[in-house]
C-alpha cells in the first residue's frame, strides 16, 4: 500500500503544480467553461498516460541513444508554448463567442503533453523511481493511478478558470487575463529553456 501511496503522491505533485498544460486548462475554463474544457483535460491526460507507458516500455532507451532527440523535443515544446502565448496575447477577449473561437481539442491537449518537457521529465523520473525493474504489472498500475490523478488535477485548473469567468465579463478583463496567461506560458518556456540548456 505504501508503494501505491508514493505513486499517487508523485502523480499529484507533478500534475497539480503550475505548468503549460494547467495554464491552458485555466484559460480554457475561463473562456469556454468547464464542460468545453474537458476535451483539453481528457486529451492532456490520455496523451500523458500514453507517454508514461511508452517511457516505461523502453522509449527512454531510445532517448539515451539519441540525446539530440531530447533536445529536439525541448525546442519543439518551447516553440509550441511561444505560439500558444502569442495566440492568447492576440485574442480579442470574447468569452466563447464567435465562430472563430473554439476550446482546445483533445488533440491539442495530447500534443501539448508530448511537446511539454515537464511531462517527459516527470515520465522518466517516475519510471526510474517506481518501475525501475521493468515489472509490467507495476507499470500498468502506475499508469492507471497517474491517469486518474492527472485527469482530476488538470480538471481542477479548468474548473478554477470556469469559476473565474464570472470576474471576466468585460472584453477588457478577458484580454488582461489572456495576456497574463500568455506571460505565464512564456515564463514556463523560459524556465524549460534554462533547465534544458
Amino acid at each position: 500500500m505504501t508503494l501505491y501511496l508514493s505513486m499517487a503522491t508523485f502523480a499529484l505533485a507533478s500534475s497539480i503544480t503550475p505548468g503549460p498544460v494547467n495554464v491552458v486548462a485555466l484559460s480554457s475554463g475561463a473562456q469556454f467553461g468547464f464542460n468545453a474544457s474537458l476535451r483539453h483535460v481528457t486529451g492532456a491526460t490520455l496523451g500523458f498516460t500514453l507517454l508514461l507507458v511508452l517511457i516505461g516500455l523502453g522509449l527512454h532507451e531510445l532517448l539515451a541513444l539519441w540525446p539530440g532527440l531530447t533536445r529536439l523535443i525541448l525546442w519543439a515544446g518551447v516553440g509550441f508554448l511561444f505560439y500558444m502565448a502569442y495566440q492568447l496575447a492576440a485574442d480579442d477577449g470574447q468569452l466563447g463567442r464567435g465562430d472563430r473561437q473554439k476550446a482546445p481539442s483533445y488533440w491539442h491537449g495530447a500534443l501539448l503533453q508530448w511537446l511539454n518537457p515537464k511531462a517527459w521529465l516527470a515520465s522518466m523520473a517516475s519510471m526510474g523511481a517506481f518501475v525501475g525493474d521493468g515489472e509490467m504489472q507495476l507499470l500498468w498500475q502506475f499508469a492507471a493511478i497517474y491517469c486518474v490523478i492527472c485527469y482530476v488535477s488538470v480538471a481542477c485548473w479548468a474548473y478554477t478558470g470556469a469559476m473565474l469567468s464570472g470576474l471576466l465579463q468585460s472584453t477588457r478583463n478577458v484580454q488582461r487575463f489572456n495576456r497574463l496567461m500568455a506571460l505565464l506560458l512564456v515564463a514556463s518556456a523560459c524556465y524549460l529553456l534554462a533547465e534544458g540548456v
